[in-house]
């Protein structure tokens, strides 16, 4: 920026736009001096080199305010959590998958998860597992499955993603 640029020629272009050509850094900088700009190197590789007059603390904070607007504007896609166990009954089913729907309508991800008791044989898992399916297959035109069902410890888990 400014005296800071050190091309013998530069290419200047004004803060309306209008072409000065090409010229020596030490011309341009003498011209955005007069005009009350500073001189911004726009384009480094370019040849040769594209200087701009622009006031840079009003473009920086321009820059800044489009940065903060589209941070704003971003989805965040959170992960929410059902968790249910592998005797559940159908009333308490139909709630948990109420509030799926919910969570993958808005947007987000719902990680279903049953938890097994400490000392679950085969059976149990299999329950476990069922639950799951049906809970998928309850939520398929809302959700992709992410996967297969997981074991870890004493909890079987799945990850569904929303449809877009």
């Amino acid at each position: 920026m400014n005296e800071e640029i050190r091309y013998s020629k530069v290419l200047l272009i004004g803060a309306d736009g209008h072409q000065y050509g090409e010229i020596s850094s030490r011309e341009a900088n003498q011209i955005a001096l007069e005009k009350g700009f500073d001189l911004v190197l726009v384009a480094p590789n370019a040849k040769p080199p594209v200087c701009k007059l622009m006031d840079y603390s009003k473009y920086r904070y321009e820059q800044q305010k489009k940065a903060k607007e589209a941070r704003r504007h971003q989805k965040t896609v959170e992960l929410k959590e059902i968790r249910m166990t592998a005797v559940i009954e159908e009333h308490d089913l139909n709630t948990k998958l109420n509030h799926a729907q919910k969570f993958l309508t808005k947007g987000n991800k719902v990680k279903a998860t049953v938890r097994l008791p400490y000392r679950a044989g085969d059976a149990l898992v299999e329950q476990g597992k069922e639950v799951l399916n049906h809970f998928y297959q309850a939520l398929s035109e809302y959700g992709d499955m992410d996967g297969n069902i997981d074991k870890n410890g004493r909890f079987l888990a799945i990850m569904i993603n929303p449809k877009n």
